[in-house]
């Protein structure tokens, strides 16, 4: 039997990638470029923006903000511009949001983490959508968190964030599937760099010890006992979108060593 999977595993397909710029989501707008399909990434600053086009030339870029509904219009007719059509949409954007007590988190902070978050997904599938359909079908992957399966505390914006990324992930797989559409969301668990840096850092201050103490516990709440890095992540976002993952929708596949609790 031949396998689905090859290093043209999606060649020619048009892809999107939120926050592509750099992290996750630059890890995943890579592996998918180097196995032949046409991406377009966004990202809010510029340096960032401005290494990617140094490695990928003329490359697709947009600066644009996800929790903004204009930007994510205007974001969307340059793919259009650029690519003619979209396939695939990775919904990577994120931040980290506050960490805190409930009684010492903003409104403003929530809202922010929210927006960014879980609204930013949204506003990007609700003009991705009627592009895919347009193309016959293909797929959306949604970046989650093992938060999004977890209750975090002093993280409380951003867990609830992720949890609804899976309900928005599951609700579209199950409205998109008539129409050839598979979502599906990744939970990336401790993902090695300096945004999990800070958090742990953040996370040590809030309860006062130190950060080796910190991500000592971080490290044995994980059953492989080893952060995962960005590659792993990338890696399963690209059989997801591949023919070998055609029947996969509606899940939520962790990446995480087997984070246990947080």
């Amino acid at each position: 039997m031949t396998s689905s999977f090859s290093s043209t595993a999606v060649q020619g397909q048009r892809v999107l990638v939120t926050a592509g710029a750099s992290g996750i989501g630059r890890a995943i707008a890579d592996i998918l470029a180097e196995h032949g399909a046409r991406v377009h990434v966004c990202d809010i600053g510029d340096e960032q923006l401005d290494a990617y086009r140094k490695v990928h030339g003329a490359a697709a870029a947009t600066k644009a903000d996800v929790s903004d509904e204009a930007d994510v219009k205007r974001m969307f007719a340059a793919v259009r511009e650029t690519l003619g059509g979209l396939d695939i949409l990775v919904n990577n954007a994120g931040i980290a949001g506050p960490t805190g007590g409930v009684e010492e988190i903003s409104p403003i902070d929530w809202r922010r983490t929210i927006d960014i978050c879980l609204t930013g997904q949204f506003l990007c599938a609700h003009e991705a959508v009627p592009m895919i359909k347009a193309a016959g079908g293909g797929s959306i992957v949604n970046l989650s968190s093992a938060a999004g399966r977890f209750g975090y505390a002093y993280r409380t914006p951003y867990s609830s964030a992720k949890w609804g990324v899976i309900g928005l992930t599951q609700s579209l797989a199950k409205e998109l599937g008539p129409d050839n559409i598979r979502v599906n969301a990744i939970l990336p668990g401790v993902v090695e760099g300096p945004r999990m840096t800070g958090v742990i850092r953040d996370r040590a201050a809030q309860i006062g010890v130190s950060y080796e103490e910190m991500e000592k516990t971080y490290i044995e709440n994980i059953s492989l006992r080893r952060m995962v890095t960005a590659s792993d992540v990338a890696a399963a976002a690209l059989f997801l979108v591949s023919p070998a993952g055609r029947n996969i929708s509606g899940q939520s596949l962790s990446v995480c060593g087997n984070v246990e609790r947080i």
